[in-house]
């Protein structure tokens, strides 16, 4: 079988939303997650299905791949993690809740909740998004497709406009990478590669 022309057509889709991207959203979102890092808040993160193996990713990157590098180290915690605390809240309470639940009397106004969301209308993450903002925190949504209504209530976005969740969740998954290579370089290296390189004030 040859799959060549399926191959390309499939990357050069996924190029077409790269190069929409909406650069200034994207850099709003990263200088939020600096000012929380900064401020010593705590960053929540939470998905579903694909979407929570890209928030447990983003712990990793930024708790244990920068903060090895840094004395103040990241606070990120992926809430879709532990399994048995969110069957217990599925079960006895109910599967919209499994990441509010979490929330409750412990995210703050210095805090952000980063939900991943392909749609933008997983309820669990709405659930947990509304009640962070009720809180004081900000909201950032990673979302998909025409970002549903997660992408209306978040204060800043990260979206990918395409109606094909394997693309969606590839450039979700690069919005972590990148951020991650970004940081480090500032963090680390005291650089920002591109033409504004030399000007960080």
């Amino acid at each position: 079988m040859d799959f060549k022309n399926a191959i390309r057509e499939y990357y050069e889709r996924e190029i077409e939303v790269i190069n929409n991207l909406n650069l200034d959203e994207i850099n709003e979102a990263m200088n939020l997650i600096y000012e929380t890092y900064q401020q010593e808040g705590t960053i929540y993160i939470c998905g579903n299905g694909g979407s929570a193996s890209t928030a447990s990713h983003f712990q990793n990157d930024f708790n244990k791949g920068i903060s090895e590098y840094v004395d103040k180290k990241f606070r990120f915690q992926c809430i879709n993690d532990n399994v048995s605390t969110m069957l217990a809240i599925a079960n006895d309470i109910g599967y919209e809740d499994i990441f509010r639940f979490q929330l409750k009397n412990k995210i703050t106004y210095k805090d952000i909740f980063i939900g991943i969301s392909g749609s933008g209308n997983s309820k669990n993450i709405l659930n947990a998004a509304e009640y962070a903002k009720e809180q004081g925190a900000k909201v950032i949504g990673i979302t998909g497709y025409k970002g549903g209504k997660l992408k209306e209530i978040a204060d800043c976005k990260m979206h990918t406009d395409i109606v094909d969740m394997q693309i969606t969740e590839d450039l979700h998954m690069t919005f972590d990478h990148m951020m991650m290579k970004i940081f480090y370089n500032f963090l680390v290296a005291g650089e920002i590669s591109g033409e504004n390189n030399h000007d960080k004030h």
